[in-house]
């Protein structure tokens, strides 16, 4: 899978897609692809900041396995994120809730999940403070593995309507432009829809923002 070094979100569908990968889903932040064989799965984001805690997550938390195998991560220019995981399928709400609330209440079985939750969650707040990054308890991310054993994807996620509704000089402030250039391209597929227009008055507003903003 071929894809040149300063690849964005564009980029990387479209070497997944000639590569024999196909469209199975998208959600607010990313669109997802699953690999010909079946067994994997690729979400691309044009816009996310917590990519890398959440590969960190996986990473750290892999000896649980109760979060998705993490095959490959990379960043992609202008502030997207790819991740290339194993192929998970939904389960039940029941079943969802009820792992949602053992790790909640840090039950045995999930303390050590929710001990990496929370070193991942203390470093982001500490390197990227007013990301907002938060526990997600959305059943939709509890899933289920080819083997058969129950996993938390997207665990934690940034809080998206603080962070859009922001004041522009704030997020020109918090972000590198290199780091938010797509911020305006996330699907927003679940809280949707997101007209052209307000997305083009968002554009606007960081442009006029940047412009403002003193030089280094």
């Amino acid at each position: 899978m071929p894809m040149q070094r300063d690849a964005d979100h564009r980029d990387a569908e479209q070497a997944l897609r000639k590569a024999g990968w196909t469209a199975c889903g998208a959600g607010d932040w990313a669109i997802a692809l699953r690999s010909p064989d079946g067994t994997a799965v690729a979400r691309i984001s044009p816009f996310d900041p917590a990519g890398p805690y959440t590969a960190a997550l996986y990473r750290e938390a892999a000896h649980t396995r109760q979060v998705p195998e993490l095959f490959a991560h990379r960043r992609l220019t202008g502030g997207g994120d790819l991740q290339i995981m194993e192929w998970l399928q939904p389960v039940p709400e029941r079943e969802a809730v009820a792992f949602l609330a053992a790790i909640a209440r840090r039950d045995p079985e999930v303390a050590e999940l929710v001990d990496a939750v929370r070193r991942v969650h203390e470093r982001a707040q500490s390197e990227l403070p007013w990301l907002g990054l938060k526990f997600d308890d959305n059943p939709e991310n509890v899933m289920r593995a080819a083997d058969g054993r129950l996993v938390a994807a997207d665990l934690l996620g940034p809080d998206g309507p603080k962070l859009y509704a922001a004041d522009p000089d704030l997020i020109v402030a918090w972000i590198p432009e290199d780091e938010r250039r797509f911020m305006t391209e996330i699907p927003l597929t679940a809280t949707g829809p997101w007209t052209p227009e307000v997305r083009e008055a968002m554009r606007a507003g960081l442009a006029a923002a940047d412009a403002r903003k003193p030089s280094a």
